[in-house]
């Protein structure tokens, strides 16, 4: 397969040398700036060049009504697929907090309504659990990840991280509810986290991490982590 050249002079002597450069072009159905820098990180080690919804001509938005996260990638994934011409991977991911009955749910992005603004949404949840005591506040971040091709979707998963809310924001990284979503085991919301430490533990880091082997399988390349088959799902 193609791939690139940089040449290395040793002496007088030179030598051409292969420097491995993505050999598959896969969308990445989001243009949350976010979003996109973690997938991207934590699927690194692909040989894959990941664009993104910004670097395609505009595309038209398909309705996010599916009742689940799976539901909403699945469509997601095969709406852009099918418009762009590329495999496209899509996700969607939100917070679901117990005491509020699984809400903000689906609507995670528009708990306040629109325009859509994080600072509005975090606004929202710490008015709604206002009420509750501590031990009332146990909510969870959930992602569904969906590669389709157009026709179906090729590959899904899903991740999730426990944790519960407070009122008073921590930290200064991530996104969305991360400095209102404490988790006790670390003693750190997940915006005091840093972007590795993030990843590692993640709704989104374990979502993608389940994925990886099945997009390798699909592209045909080795896995390198074969003992990694149980946490495969289909």
């Amino acid at each position: 397969m193609p791939g690139g050249w940089a040449e290395q002079q040793r002496g007088a002597r030179i030598e051409l040398t292969a420097v491995p450069e993505p050999i598959y072009t896969i969308v990445i159905a989001t243009a949350n700036p976010g979003k996109l820098h973690e997938i991207r990180q934590i699927l690194s080690d692909l040989p894959v060049r990941w664009l993104s919804l910004d670097d395609l001509p505009p595309l038209p938005h398909p309705v996010e009504d599916g009742q689940s996260f799976a539901e909403n990638a699945a469509k997601k994934a095969t709406h852009y697929a099918r418009r762009s011409g590329h495999w496209t991977l899509a996700e969607d991911s939100g917070l679901e907090v117990d005491s509020l009955g699984g809400l903000p749910g689906v609507l995670s992005a528009r708990f306040a309504g629109e325009p859509r603004s994080d600072a509005a949404n975090n606004t929202k949840l710490v008015r709604e659990l206002q009420a509750q005591p501590p031990e009332r506040r146990s909510a969870r971040f959930r992602c569904a990840v969906a590669l389709a091709d157009g026709t179906r979707v090729l590959a899904r998963a899903e991740g999730t991280i426990e944790g519960e809310i407070i009122d008073e924001p921590r930290g200064t990284g991530g996104f969305g509810y991360d400095p209102h979503f404490f988790v006790p085991e670390l003693g750190k919301t997940t915006a005091e986290l840093t972007s590795e430490q993030k990843n590692r533990i993640s709704h989104r880091g374990q979502a993608l991490r389940r994925l990886a082997p099945m997009l390798r399988d699909l592209l045909g390349l080795e896995d390198p982590h074969p003992a990694d088959q149980k946490n495969r799902q289909t």
